[in-house]
């Protein structure tokens, strides 16, 4: 690939870079490996190239000119970031990194609490998470792995359950309270309910799919909310705004810390979830192999609290 235009050969300006800062050509060889007459030949032909002195020679070395002077500081600025990019891409090669692509609900209330156990049980992984509520593609050859939600099927893909489409109404305890109702005599068509857009085709339950469930009349919203993806669709009902569905292996701690209580006896389960998805070609060795083993570990960790608990 030829030079861009105008610029001398890159060795040419790491010659000079050495004299400028040593102020001493015999110095500069030395740092470099290479001679005194090889530095000034060097220094010479990029003078040559400019048309102008670059350094002032005298008997006991050299001092810059003003033209060396705003050179240097140029090139010895540009080597400098040239050696901390090429730093930075040397130690992502050291370091192994996994791209896993979730969504957002995932990342938010599932993956980050448990962030802290995945660097105690890989400290030398580096993990970049990439989030969308859209239907995560694994032809992008950027993802190592995905947990996405849905019915098990990625073409050119496996898929392995970690956990479970289990779903109940939440709200704050502060608006349960001031609405005065009891748990078992909800007026489910007067209730605002807070909506996360879901694509066609459905991928996840939402409220029409509830109230069929339950054999309830249909919902006639009035001062319902929707919004585009579901950490807004729960710090909407943790803030009091209205109910909302929630996933159990997302507001699980929510519950637990009472800042969500459930509407409901027992969730709702279906045989959708969210799965682990591998491009078949994967191989399960290394980072990814590792790290499908501790998902599947938590995941059937709490599977079996849960059991204990009913």
């Amino acid at each position: 690939m030829a030079k861009p235009s105008g610029l001398p050969a890159l060795h040419t300006l790491v010659y000079f870079e050495a004299a400028a800062r040593h102020l001493n050509f015999t110095a500069a060889a030395a740092e470099l490996g290479s001679t005194q007459p090889a530095v000034s030949l060097r220094v010479g032909q990029l003078e040559s190239e400019l048309g102008v002195p670059l350094f002032t020679r005298r008997h006991r070395g050299v001092s810059l000119t003003a033209d060396g002077a705003r050179l240097f500081e140029a090139v010895h600025q540009g080597l400098g970031l040239i050696g901390e990019v090429m730093g930075e891409i040397l130690a992502r090669r050291r370091q192994p990194l996994l791209t896993l692509a979730t969504d957002f609900g995932f990342a938010a209330y599932w993956l980050m609490p448990r962030l802290n156990a995945l660097r105690e049980e890989m400290p030398e992984l580096e993990v970049r998470i990439i989030t969308s509520q859209q239907a995560i593609d694994l032809r992008d050859e950027v993802i190592d792995i995905a947990i996405a939600f849905g019915e098990g099927h990625w073409p050119g893909c496996v898929a392995e359950k970690l956990l479970p489409e289990r779903v109940v109404p939440v709200c704050s305890p502060a608006f349960l309270a001031a609405s005065g109702w009891q748990r078992e005599t909800i007026p489910w068509a007067e209730v605002p309910l807070l909506h996360l857009e879901r694509p066609a085709p459905a991928r996840w339950m939402d409220w029409p799919d509830w109230f069929q469930m339950h054999q309830l009349p249909e919902h006639h919203p009035g001062h319902d909310l929707t919004f585009n993806n579901y950490p807004l669709v729960i710090q909407a009902a943790v803030s009091g705004q209205g109910v909302a569905l929630g996933w159990l292996p997302l507001v699980q701690d929510l519950l637990a810390g009472g800042q969500l209580v459930s509407l409901a006896d027992a969730p709702v389960t279906t045989e959708r979830g969210y799965f682990l998805v591998l491009r078949e070609s994967t191989r399960l060795t290394g980072m990814i192999g590792r790290f499908r083993r501790w998902a599947q570990e938590v995941c059937a960790n709490a599977t079996e609290v849960r059991g204990r608990q009913g």
